[in-house]
């Protein structure tokens, strides 16, 4: 690709270029802008390359030796790459009239490629730095053989068609208005209900599982911060400012407030586990580049909890936390989810020694859940490993969720303890971990999941009402309060127009129920029933209707 970008638009200068997830994408400096038309002219060149069947040939030279090689034709960035490389040597490859920077292996030759597709253009900042020039990305994929490609981008298309952002903006469930703030989610009536949905639910399994509901505030001195690390660690995240000279930090995480609870007073090895449970709302200060509908958001709130317990009471912890997502991606419709491990990073507070027993008891959970996992070395978080567990949507995607942390290094640094059966004090260990994770993130996953036809007791309106004339309001009125009576969700379409086209308002908002009532419904106290996706289902006695709904509700249907 890049090299057919060169023949076609010789000014252009190549910055990386890496494969990726699903598929690659070149950055590029380019005096002109691409265009979407420019994507087949630049398709049009590659298939040229491919039929050419160039021999890919690796060299070597010093690093010295290739960034006056590359000074020479006028690549700056791969020169401040090689001058950032740690390597005496660097790798080159070339085919027919291109070279470039890459440590390889490639394929023999360019005829090998197969199936190939460009697919969007975007903006990027150089080394992802917004203070570095705005350069321009081109993203494409490649298969083995055509139909693998044509599946993969029909996927694309559908992929598109449940776009959260579109979606949200035509069922009208959330704004993000810029001059609210980028990245501050507006949630609209459809959207709150949703979400408060979600809430409730949730407030209610963790009581039966033994949480304890705890609200900390949304700003914290400084001194919290400092005592927990995060001002070191994390503090280009967070938004700081004064106040009477007092320096406060918006909370960009809830465990200070639950670790101030547990110090409040003093805690015996017969009280633990603890286990604290916040929707905690957080802000964390993300790069504009990075900010994407809900999914990656600056505030957003976490259903996050603490659990303070004994060494011997840690992986049965974890295994209670692994046992509470997998229920909870079942009521919600996931079925599959990947799992991942993340170790140490570079920058890590606490012990060598409390780490190795930390991911020790993650993986113990896990394997004694017979659940198999992925090592991602070096991501966990400055006070603990971790398990992240990615749920797997419709399209087969994976969306991540769940954390669970192991934490030795915070209960010290804030001094928290339990007095032992010996009558000494000790140290307890923290979880950290949250089910659903950001309820922002998992909301636009659920949009998408469904293509925003909700689950009966998911949908914000459960059921619309449909009068056939004005003389048939009354009745839809009595239908409307039986059914809120039965906390089902409903709204009553008693505005101008034909019925086929109400009609088909509610099927355009996916509502799962339509409900049309004329002289012989309010005779009969029956409403005439069409169902989302299946059509007319005929009349049905109300008190029969309202049984159906009110099960499906009940089932999580």
């Amino acid at each position: 690709m890049a090299q057919a970008v060169k023949r076609l638009y010789p000014g252009v200068k190549l910055a990386i270029g890496p494969a990726i997830e699903e598929g690659f994408y070149y950055d590029f400096d380019s005096p002109q802008p691409f265009l979407e038309e420019d994507l087949a002219k630049v398709e049009a060149e590659m298939a040229r390359i491919i039929k050419d069947n160039a021999k890919f040939e690796r060299s070597s030279m010093n690093r010295d030796e290739a960034i006056k090689f590359f000074e020479k034709i006028g690549e700056q960035y791969k020169v401040e790459l090689i001058k950032d490389l740690p390597d005496a040597e660097v790798t080159l490859y070339r085919d027919g009239d291109f070279i470039d920077l890459c440590r390889g292996p490639h394929i023999d030759s360019t005829g090998k490629v197969k199936a190939f597709k460009l697919l969007s253009i975007a903006g990027a900042y150089w080394r992802g730095d917004e203070k570095n020039k705005m350069l321009q990305r081109i993203y494409g994929t490649a298969f083995e053989s055509k139909a693998e490609l044509e599946s993969y981008v029909a996927g694309l298309e559908e992929a598109k068609k449940r776009d959260h952002r579109k979606l949200g903006k035509e069922l009208e469930l959330f704004m993000i208005d810029e001059k609210a703030g980028a990245g501050l989610v507006i949630y609209q009536p459809k959207g709150a209900m949703i979400r408060t949905v979600i809430e409730d639910w949730e407030k209610r399994e963790h009581l039966k599982r033994g949480y304890q509901i705890v609200i900390g505030p949304h700003m914290l001195k400084s001194d919290i911060w400092i005592e927990s690390g995060h001002y070191g660690y994390y503090k280009e995240n967070m938004y700081i400012f004064k106040i009477e000279e007092q320096e406060y930090a918006v909370k960009p995480m809830n465990c200070p407030a639950h670790i101030l609870i547990y110090r409040s007073k003093t805690r015996s090895y017969k009280d633990l586990p603890i286990r604290y449970f916040e929707l905690g709302s957080v802000y964390r200060n993300e790069k504009s580049g990075v900010l994407h509908g809900l999914l990656r958001v600056r505030g957003f709130t976490q259903d996050d909890a603490h659990i303070f317990c004994l060494r011997e009471q840690v992986v049965e912890e974890i295994k209670g936390v692994i046992d509470f997502v997998r229920d909870a991606l079942k009521i919600f419709g996931f079925s599959e989810f990947e799992i991942e491990i993340s170790t140490k990073p570079d920058k890590y507070i606490g012990t060598d020694e409390d780490w190795e027993l930390a991911t020790n008891a993650l993986m113990d959970a896990l394997k004694s859940k017979g659940l198999s996992y992925k090592i991602n070395e070096k991501d966990g978080a400055f006070y603990g490993p971790k398990i992240d567990i990615k749920l797997k949507d419709a399209l087969g995607r994976a969306w991540q969720c769940a954390t669970i942390q192991c934490d030795f290094a915070l209960p010290q640094r804030f001094k928290i303890s339990y007095v032992g059966q010996d009558g000494k004090e000790y140290a307890p260990i923290m979880l950290h971990r949250v089910i659903l994770g950001s309820i922002e993130r998992f909301l636009g996953a659920l949009i998408e999941h469904y293509g925003g036809a909700f689950p009966v007791w998911l949908s914000p309106v459960q059921a619309v009402i449909i009068p056939i004339s004005d003389d048939h309001k009354d009745y839809a009125g009595k239908v409307a309060q039986a059914l809120r009576d039965k906390d089902i969700r409903v709204e009553i379409d008693d505005k101008g127009g034909r019925m086929q086209h109400k009609i088909r308002d509610a099927e355009v908002q996916k509502v799962p129920y339509m409900l049309v009532v004329g002289g012989k419904e309010a005779q009969a106290e029956s409403v005439s029933v069409r169902e989302r996706g299946k059509g007319d289902l005929g009349a049905m006695k109300l008190a029969d209707f309202m049984k159906k709904i009110v099960n499906e509700v009940e089932e999580k249907k």
